[in-house]
């Protein structure tokens, strides 16, 4: 299973972007795959194709509307391995002895 950070936006819309993550978010949120909306960007678990075609999907949507796009993505693949976006955490905060701040 991949995990997927990633972060994209219009460069040419000045200096707020909360309405075109909003277009992304919708789409992978209708993706049926796990997600977690950060400050700074969006994790998702999937199959690797999977997560390219959905990173594909909001590049797309978002070109529709701006000329210049910014997009920045990290990939994490263990075999294996799912439920790493909860599982990750939990296992920092077991090493820790305590809950962290996460969300």
């Amino acid at each position: 299973m991949t995990l997927v950070e990633f972060s994209m936006i219009p460069l040419d819309k000045g200096s707020s972007f909360s309405k075109y993550v909003a277009r992304s978010l919708d789409i992978i949120d209708s993706s049926g795959l796990d997600y977690r909306l950060t400050p700074m960007g969006t994790i998702v678990e999937g199959e690797f194709d999977e997560l390219q075609a959905l990173i594909g999907k909001c590049f797309h949507a978002l070109e529709e509307v701006s000329d210049r796009i910014s997009l920045t993505a990290k990939f994490d693949s263990r075999k294996g391995r799912d439920g790493r976006l909860q599982g990750k955490i939990r296992s920092v905060e077991q090493k820790i002895g305590r809950s962290l701040k996460t969300s």
